[in-house]
């Protein structure tokens, strides 16, 4: 079985097992489910909450840089500590936070292989203990622009040759039959669809049973069949991002996707958006 692009992206829950009292690694949860972690977490993880740590909390934008910086900061990660990411929903938003951390250039940042879900299906511990770190003077670095996408890029990328989008959501929300996953607050957008021309390869398909990502060849195989093929430019979206940073690691990590972003706005922005085409 061939290997990962970027397998250095990933560890496994051994590993992690491993190496949980190494100072030079900070484990974070980062879950839908806000108030999981306060049930059990892995001993020594630090908790990120989505809603008010990854976003700002007034305006409707990631978190921005000052705000990156405390958070790390307060996390006690230093510029040079390997970051491990870890969720439930199969780290959906783990990934939206390693999605973060590369946009504000962290260096060494991976993902935890079959997330909360593979660790407690293993019978490994869990504590409600929530650690202390001593605080940091963290410095996050310029944006990278290069792995996110806005609105009117969005906008301009329609019918455009050599671009393809994948819309990560289920078929319902896909077709404009629902506006958020079914077990989720029926909110965000004033319509139903999708951007035009979008292929929907639902991001649960990247995953296996237990949590984990199927093969290399097994999502070739998912991706190239669906027209989301290497040498375009792939502009990946979801409800409101974070699905979508799921697809983004794994065109871009696992399969190497050279030209791959990820479009935080989402549907929730673009559904709503006045004259901009939409298809169901």
């Amino acid at each position: 079985m061939a290997k990962y692009a970027h397998p250095e992206l990933l560890v496994e829950t051994q590993w992690v097992a491993d190496n949980l009292k190494d100072p030079k690694i900070r484990l974070v949860e980062v879950d839908v489910d806000t108030a999981a972690y306060g049930e059990g977490h892995i001993p020594g993880a630090v908790g990120w909450n989505w809603k008010t740590d990854l976003e700002e909390t007034i305006e409707r934008d990631i978190a921005h840089q000052g705000s990156v910086d405390k958070l790390l900061s307060r996390s006690g990660i230093g510029n040079d500590t390997t970051v491990i990411l870890y969720g439930d929903n199969n780290n959906w938003f783990a990934t939206y936070g390693l999605w973060l951390l590369k946009y504000y250039g962290h260096g060494d940042t991976r993902i935890m292989n079959g997330g909360r879900a593979k660790w407690i299906a293993e019978g490994r511990p869990m504590t409600k203990e929530v650690p202390s770190y001593p605080a940091t003077s963290y410095k996050a670095k310029a944006p990278d622009k290069a792995i996110r996408v806005v609105r009117d890029q969005v906008i301009a990328a329609v019918g455009k040759a050599g671009l393809a989008l994948v819309d990560v959501r289920s078929p319902k929300e896909f077709s404009g039959e629902i506006l958020a996953p079914e077990n989720l607050p029926q909110e965000g957008a004033q319509r139903g669809g999708h951007i035009p021309g979008a292929a929907n390869i639902p991001w649960s398909q990247a995953v296996k049973e237990d949590g984990t990502f199927k093969s290399l060849e097994e999502l070739q195989q998912l991706y190239q069949g669906k027209g989301i093929t290497p040498e375009k430019e792939i502009i990946a979206y979801c409800r409101i991002g974070e699905r979508s940073s799921h697809t983004w690691f794994v065109l871009k990590y696992l399969l190497g996707y050279p030209k791959v972003v990820n479009y935080d706005g989402s549907w929730t922005e673009y559904g709503s958006l006045v004259h901009v085409p939409i298809e169901r």
